[in-house]
Parts: structure tokens; sequence; C-alpha cells
């Protein structure tokens, strides 16, 4: 028989469980799959925002989003479409009964372990999908996992006897090093937001006293050439900060540091032709949109999942 046996929901950043099933099978075969979870929950910031683990007969999928995976256990028969729309409805239950404030400063394990009536009657309503299929609508879930499938986390071996320990495939480490470079960033905040407007602004005026320096050049010869270099060298410093705000890469921090570094370069080469205004604005604007870098990192997963 084709069960959801328990769910589990966890922050990602730590693995600290925020609430989870009381009522899961307690024999000893149970247990040691519920293991697994233990070893997920350390690794979920390092995996895409859904995923399965196939362990014998028995399957584990989960969702993340804004910081927090849903994790259930059902039989291996079970079918995907369910398993994730379970997952789905958990998850907007949640976002809607705690906020993100209340998530993020939780210390303490199961502090919102009264959510397990919301986790029991959902589980009741999808171990009965007769009753279910006609409440439910499951043709964009069937849609959005075929047009995008949960990344299947392979392992070479189980695990001690004590279903304690277990040790993932090379394949797998390098397939996280792969999703790691894809991993999404937190929501954007409003200043976050602010910050990418004006450095955009900054990229645009560069660029446009840069056609004025072409322009001067060739009706005069006078310009020099290399300040047609600076604005232009300005203008992408400004346009690749606004690109590592939004997404992603290696090295971000790094690379976001250097940005700036060339952003205060080309400002003092053309001190002449700036006001002191003008070069603490653009240098501001450089030194705020890369503190704004620093602090939206990467969660791994990502914010806007609707599945």
């Amino acid at each position: 028989m084709s069960t959801i046996l328990s769910a589990s929901i966890i922050r990602v950043r730590d693995g600290l469980p925020l609430s989870a099933s009381t009522d899961y099978e307690q024999s000893t075969g149970m247990q040691k799959y519920r293991k697994y979870f233990k070893m997920l929950s350390k690794k979920l910031a390092q995996l895409p925002d859904r995923c399965t683990l196939k362990t014998g007969h028995y399957n584990i999928n989960f969702i993340s989003s804004l910081g927090v995976s849903y994790m259930m256990l059902c039989t291996e028969n079970y079918p995907n479409v369910l398993a994730f729309s379970f997952l789905d409805e958990l998850q907007k239950e949640f976002i809607t009964t705690y906020s993100m404030m209340k998530t993020n400063t939780a210390v303490r394990p199961y502090c919102f372990i009264e959510f397990d009536n919301f986790i029991q009657r959902t589980k009741q309503r999808y171990n009965n999908p007769r009753s279910l299929s006609t409440k439910i609508n499951l043709s964009d879930m069937q849609m959005e996992i075929k047009l995008r499938p949960p990344y299947q986390i392979p392992m070479c071996e189980l695990g001690s006897a004590n279903g304690v320990t277990s040790v993932f495939s090379a394949d797998y480490k390098g397939a996280g090093k792969i999703s790691s470079a894809h991993q999404r960033l937190e929501p954007a905040t409003l200043s976050g937001m602010v910050a990418f407007i004006l450095s955009l602004l900054c990229g645009v005026l560069n660029l446009i006293r840069g056609f004025h320096a072409i322009e001067s050049l060739l009706q005069s010869d006078g310009e020099d050439f290399n300040y047609i270099i600076a604005f232009f060298l300005g203008t992408a410093a400004c346009l690749y900060q606004c690109y590592l705000l939004v997404y992603y890469t290696g090295w971000r921090n790094v690379k976001s540091f250097l940005t700036f570094g060339l952003i205060c370069l080309c400002n003092m080469y053309l001190y002449e032709l700036r006001n002191l205004w003008q070069l603490f604005f653009h240098v501001t604007v450089g030194a705020f949109v890369t503190l704004q870098i620093w602090l939206r990192q990467a969660q791994g997963k990502a914010p806007d999942y609707d599945v």
C-alpha cells in the first residue's frame, strides 16, 4: 500500500528541526530510515530545492523555500505528484502560520511541534487519494514535475548497521558542486532593490559620459583616450555588481570587492572630470552595493519556489 509515513520541517541553514510527525512507526526499520532525515538536514544548503532520496522500499522527498525545508517519508510506490503536492500544502500553511522572523530566531528543536496537527490532517487526506482527487488540482503539479523533475540524490552505501553513518558517492559530491553553482539567493530586500537601481544608474551615467568622451575625441582630438576606457570600465563594473546582486556565483563576495576596487580606481582616474559630489556618489553607491551583495547570501534554494 502506498502511503505517507511521516514528515518533518527543518531549518535549512543549520538543520534545526522545527516540527515533525509524532505518530510515525517506532520499529527499528523505520527508525533507520528516519536517520536519513538527520543526514539530509545537514546538507540542505548544498542541495537543490526539490529532491528525492530512494532508500530501499521508501523514498524521502523534500522541497525548500525561504530558508525552510519540508521533508516527508513515503513508500517507494507513492506517486511523485501527490508527494510534492503534499509538501506544497505543508509549505503554504507553515509560511502562513509562522513568520520568517520566528523561524530564523528559533533556538529549541521542535518549537513549532503544534504544527503536527496540520501535518496529521493533511497526511490522512493524502493517504486517501480517491477522496483527495476531487479536492485539489494536480495538473499544475504534474506539469511542474515534468518540466523540472526532482533531483535524484544517489548513494553508494546505505551506511553502517545502526544506520547512523552514510557515505555519498563521488558522483553525488560532484553534483553537489554543480548545484551549488546554481544556488539561489535569499529574497531581495528593499535596500537590495535600491542598490540594484543605483548601481544601474551609475552604469548608465558612466556609459553616457563615455560616449560624450568619444565625441570630444573625434571632434577636437583633445580628449584623453584613457578617460574613455575608464568610463566604460566603470560601466562594466556597475553592471557586474548588478549581476552579482541578483545571481549566485563562486567567490561571489571576493568578486564584489574586486569590482568595487575597480570602481574606485576608475573614479580616481576621472578625478579631473568629476566634482567631489559626483565622485562621492559613485564610490558610495559602489560601497553600498558591495555591502548588499555581502548581505544577500545564498540559501541554496529557490525563494520563488511555488510547487
